[in-house]
């Protein structure tokens, strides 16, 4: 029997999640009523319209043949359509534009078109792991930088490029934020651009939460800056703005070789989505954006229902502008633990699931992420059962620490 491991399963550290998925399937097999906030998995159904135009487009037997892997010239068109009414920038549907299967597979299929082995790429830390792992997945090697756009980051890119061999790559930057829900303005995006058109660096920009966003002023497109376009790509998603995480559908925008490097590898490994899932999806882009604003609205009421009753519980949590995540510090009590002790006690204790912040790097291990895919009712619940653990903690903590010190 073959014992070696494969050298690309090597590279990836054990799912920081799995523990407490585990507890949670445990707890749920023993008939515990768990609130789970541990999954950016959005609860509600996707709006009738775009279902509509699935069910009618699926009933034409000739939209069961394979699809184009760059996507129907249709759901391009209507990407860029997107692009032209909400950030005022005009793209080419054919050069500069391609249907992905969601972000994460554009993301993960960009790292294998254009990574070598060894090369740098520069990627915040705490973020989504496929920030980061997708290149590592390829043979990249991977320079984190701060999450938060401002002087700290741009000072550490600077440091990144004098001190990286090879010079980097690519900077991968995702804004908003998942898990942290930070959010950059044009200022911000004006000076990486600057900065990396004059070291020849890539920028692939995430713009997944773009449409999640609770101020008066809705994020922006790195695209958007003049001359954005020599050196940056931007992954866009369905699935939060319309409902749709399971319909897996997705677009890169931008500059011309990085659409077209991705384009060539997709074509070899797939054929697209299902035609009738492009053509509902065009449907969502082209018709009415009430659905968008009602999404965000109720996004915005969790929130406020949780950060207030966490604030109350005596957990002071930051309210997220955007996303529909909050990024919570462990309280102070437990922080002692790290995240993944910590979200498993909270497991066990309040009946909450959440996702430990070490999963997002390990500069995400003081805090763990809560996200808002539990209705009002459901969270107004969970927040009782954390105030009841938080106000019991001495307990808590010691009966913890000696099940920890007996099974050592």
């Amino acid at each position: 029997m073959i014992e070696q491991e494969f050298h690309r399963i090597k590279r990836l550290p054990p799912y920081v999640f799995a523990e407490v998925n585990a507890m949670k399937a445990r707890a749920r097999a023993a008939g515990e009523d768990i609130i789970d906030f541990g999954m950016g998995n959005p609860d509600q159904p996707t709006p009738d319209h775009i279902v509509e135009k699935l069910c009618e487009a699926a009933r034409n037997p000739r939209a069961h043949r394979y699809s184009t892997s760059k996507g129907i010239p249709g759901l391009r068109r209507a990407q860029a359509a997107y692009y032209e009414r909400r950030f005022g920038v005009t793209l080419d549907p054919e050069t500069e534009i391609i249907v992905t299967l969601g972000s994460k597979e554009g993301l993960a299929n960009l790292a294998s078109a254009i990574t070598s082995p060894g090369d740098v790429i520069l990627s915040p830390n705490p973020s989504y792991p496929i920030h980061a792992f997708g290149f590592i997945i390829v043979g990249g090697a991977i320079r984190s930088l701060p999450a938060e756009p401002g002087p700290e980051l741009l000072e550490a890119l600077d440091r990144a490029v004098r001190h990286s061999v090879p010079k980097p790559l690519a900077l991968v930057i995702n804004y908003p934020s998942n898990p942290t829900a930070y959010t950059a303005d044009l200022d911000f995006y004006g000076q990486v651009v600057d900065f990396c058109r004059h070291h020849g660096i890539y920028v692939l920009s995430d713009i997944a939460y773009s449409e999640i966003y609770f101020d008066d002023n809705p994020p922006p497109s790195i695209l958007q800056v003049p001359g954005a376009r020599e050196i940056a790509v931007e992954f866009t998603s369905m699935s939060k703005t319309y409902n749709m995480p399971g319909w897996r559908i997705g677009f890169a925008c931008g500059n011309k070789k990085l659409v077209s490097a991705l384009a060539r590898v997709k074509s070899y490994l797939d054929y697209g989505a299902f035609t009738p899932v492009q053509v509902a999806a065009t449907a969502a882009l082209n018709g009415p954006q009430d659905c968008v604003d009602d999404i965000r609205a109720m996004y915005r009421e969790r929130r406020d229902v949780l950060i207030e009753g966490l604030g109350q519980a005596g957990w002071q949590v930051p309210s997220p502008p955007a996303t529909m995540f909050c990024w919570a510090p462990i309280p102070p009590a437990f922080r002692h633990l790290g995240s993944v002790e910590f979200s498993k006690l909270l497991l066990s204790e309040a009946k909450v699931a959440v996702a430990p912040g070490l999963g997002f790097g390990e500069y995400g291990d003081g805090h763990v992420r809560i996200g808002l895919v539990e209705n009002k009712h459901r969270i107004r619940q969970a927040v009782r059962n954390i105030k009841t653990f938080l106000s019991t903690y001495d307990k808590v903590i010691e009966d913890s620490e000696k099940k920890r010190a007996s099974a050592s």
